[in-house]
């Protein structure tokens, strides 16, 4: 049964973080339509709303809600929670840590969500894009966290990440110079 489980979760984590993902992606889409003449702008972002609204009540949130279900029954049939407290179990604690900063995540693009199909655009496509890369970045923690449990020091753990960062936030760096140098 514990496997069934297990299975289950990762499958809602997957679908989850596929909405995570993508949902960033349509904010900047949205944001640039701005780029284009009223009539091109204004088909553009009724599109990317029902797009939106089809991507974000229909695959996101109930991923969300369902790997919020099956984590904890999965850490209960394991008996994971016994060992929660335990010098064993610190990865586990960590991990839930970010796994909280992932919903905070989740309910942050919710925020971005309602306010872009209010027709609201706060931010640049740039700043959706450096935003873009928390969910990747929350993901690479948690995945090693999950993987390599203990035989990861905390502070190599925490080097590689601080490494990937940097070289994510480079690459999109990178990308926004190329991409000026298209529009001249």
């Amino acid at each position: 049964m514990y496997n069934y489980l297990k299975a289950l979760h990762i499958i809602f984590v997957v679908t989850w973080f596929a909405g995570m993902f993508y949902m960033p992606r349509f904010f900047i889409y949205a944001t640039e339509a701005a780029e284009k003449d009223e009539v091109e702008k204004n088909i553009l972002r009724e599109q990317f709303k029902v797009m939106m609204k089809r991507l974000w009540l229909g695959i996101t949130w109930p991923s969300a809600i369902l790997t919020l279900i099956f984590g904890p029954v999965v850490m209960a049939v394991g008996n994971w929670d016994k060992t929660l407290f335990t010098e064993g179990g610190r990865w586990l604690l960590i991990k839930l840590i970010l796994v909280v900063l992932l919903y905070v995540y989740h309910f942050s693009l919710h925020r971005i969500y309602k306010e872009e199909m209010n027709g609201i655009f706060k931010y640049t496509s740039q700043q959706l894009r450096i935003w873009n890369e928390v969910a990747t970045i929350l993901l690479v923690a948690i995945v090693f966290l999950a993987v390599v449990k203990t035989s990861l020091s905390m502070i190599w753990g925490l080097l590689g990440l601080i490494l990937f960062i940097i070289i994510l936030m480079s690459a999109i760096k990178i990308y926004k110079i190329l991409r000026e140098g298209k529009k001249k």
